[in-house]
């Protein structure tokens, strides 16, 4: 709601203003009540909120100008006096005022008065549309109905590929139990954290779907492809003419067509942090306005929330708040990237391999056990979805049977200096140098040791692992190794 606040105290419009801005409302301020006057002539607003004592045009003063106005009849205004003031405000209610608030102004007590008015402003427009625009109402009504019904249909359709999902290894079996549990309560906000490409979607539909087939909206927005100066009205709406350029009839925010369903924050470290507290607010009173709107609007959707950053170190760094991750880490949700769990890639790719030779009409039927070996070698920055799209481009660029390790070259060769023996891979780039100096005499006798360990002290096998000849390890153990030791 478009509020207008006059006191010539600085430190309390402030303090009011900031709270009020907290609550979703957007307050003018005006420290004289000849600026507020001539504010609210050329831009009526539905609440003003002025403190009696002021120089030049008073607070009951600035009342009666407001009344005075066309605009100004439907106009709630709230006095501010002191103790000492009550005679004051008696006048001020037989002259119009709404209501009045003691000095010093109690928090609780202001926000139930706006709450008040933010009804009764409701209740006024609503009565307004209805009397005087009740056939576009109707319209617009059975407008919204049918967009409604084509986010319904639109769910319904995504919810078929719920089925395809892999669940292989014990620690992703976890996060689905988790997911599960989480579906039965759409009270308790869901942070999913993991790196890209592990899955964050999937899951966050998992805790929307459940194991049923629901036909409520799944709706989701990118934090981080949305601007912050159309972030608010993305999520809120607006009512028509709420800012320059705004729909005449205004827009639903994400928050209403979600209703019933779910709400998906994907990206969620990279929300406005001016936008933080309002959701904090969303969260812990489910409810909230349109960007320019009196009509308060309940929450009726689940909130789940994904990010492949440090929430943690962000909160550090002072770009996302402590008190809304506290809120949203009720439900958390973890999953691990591929790297960690390595028993997923063999099962994942034969599932990937599977649906994309049927969707591609491709002759391709298994892995080879070298070409697997390089799979599993791999270190997978990409997650789940590069292992998809390695598999998908190999049946773009092949014709085959089987997959071999020579159809993976393209995945070796963007992986940097890979070197390739007996199907896996090692990668000189994966190695962490120490950053004052390195023993290469040490490190080499440390590799001998361990290889010679590996073929309980056969040097035939070892100097065959290594690539060298036995003469010339036998030569190496001599100058490195204590022989006792081994």
């Amino acid at each position: 709601m478009r509020i207008l606040l006059a006191d010539d105290e600085q430190t309390l419009r402030e303090v009011v203003s900031d709270y009020l801005d907290q609550l979703g409302h957007q307050v003018t301020q005006c420290n004289n009540g000849r600026q507020a006057l001539e504010l609210f002539k050329h831009d009526p607003f539905p609440m003003v909120l002025t403190d009696i004592r002021m120089p030049g045009i008073d607070g009951i003063e600035l009342l009666q100008g407001v009344k005075k106005t066309p605009q100004g009849q439907n106009s709630d205004i709230v006095l501010i006096t002191g103790y000492g003031e009550l005679d004051s405000a008696i006048q001020a209610f037989r002259a119009g005022a709404y209501d009045y608030l003691l000095k010093p102004i109690e928090l609780i007590k202001l926000r139930a008065v706006v709450d008040r008015i933010a009804e009764h402003q409701s209740l006024l427009k609503e009565n307004y549309e209805l009397t005087h625009h009740f056939e576009k109402k109707l319209a617009e009504a059975t407008r919204q109905t049918e967009l409604k019904l084509k986010y319904f249909q639109k769910a319904y359709a995504e919810v078929v590929g719920m089925g395809r999902i892999g669940i292989f290894s014990k620690k992703m079996r976890e996060v689905v139990a988790m997911a599960m549990r989480l579906h039965e309560d759409r009270s308790v906000p869901v942070l999913i954290e993991g790196e890209t490409g592990t899955g964050k979607e999937v899951v966050a539909r998992l805790v929307h779907y459940g194991s049923s087939n629901v036909t409520v909206p799944f709706i989701s927005i990118n934090c981080s492809a949305i601007s912050a100066n159309l972030f608010e009205s993305e999520l809120f709406g607006y009512e028509g003419g709420a800012f320059t350029g705004a729909k005449k009839d205004g827009s639903m925010g994400k928050l209403e067509l979600a209703r019933g369903g779910t709400l998906f924050f994907d990206q969620i470290g990279d929300m406005p942090l001016e936008l933080q507290p309002k959701l904090l607010r969303i969260l812990q009173e489910r409810e909230f306005y349109r960007v320019g709107g009196l009509k308060k609007i309940k929450l009726d959707a689940r909130i789940i929330c994904a990010s492949n950053r440090n929430l943690a170190q962000l909160i550090k760094e002072g770009s996302f708040r402590r008190d809304l991750f506290y809120r949203l880490n009720i439900g958390r949700i973890y999953i691990p990237p591929l790297r960690k769990r390595r028993e997923d890639i063999e099962p994942l790719a034969q599932m990937f391999l599977n649906q994309f030779t049927e969707r591609k009409k491709s002759r391709f039927k298994l892995i080879q056990k070298q070409a697997m070996k390089i799979l599993k070698g791999h270190s997978w920055p990409g997650n789940v979805r590069e292992l998809e799209n390695t598999i998908e481009r190999v049946i773009l660029l092949y014709d085959d049977m089987k997959i071999r390790p020579e159809h993976f070259n393209f995945l070796t060769s963007e992986s940097g200096d890979v070197f390739t023996h007996n199907g896996t891979q090692f990668s000189p780039d994966s190695i962490i140098l120490p950053p004052d100096s390195l023993n290469l005499k040490d490190l080499e006798a440390r590799i001998i040791q361990k290889a010679l360990s590996t073929f309980y002290g056969n040097k035939s096998k070892t100097a065959e692992y290594l690539g060298i000849s036995r003469s010339a390890l036998q030569r190496k153990v001599k100058k490195f190794i204590d022989p006792t030791v081994l």
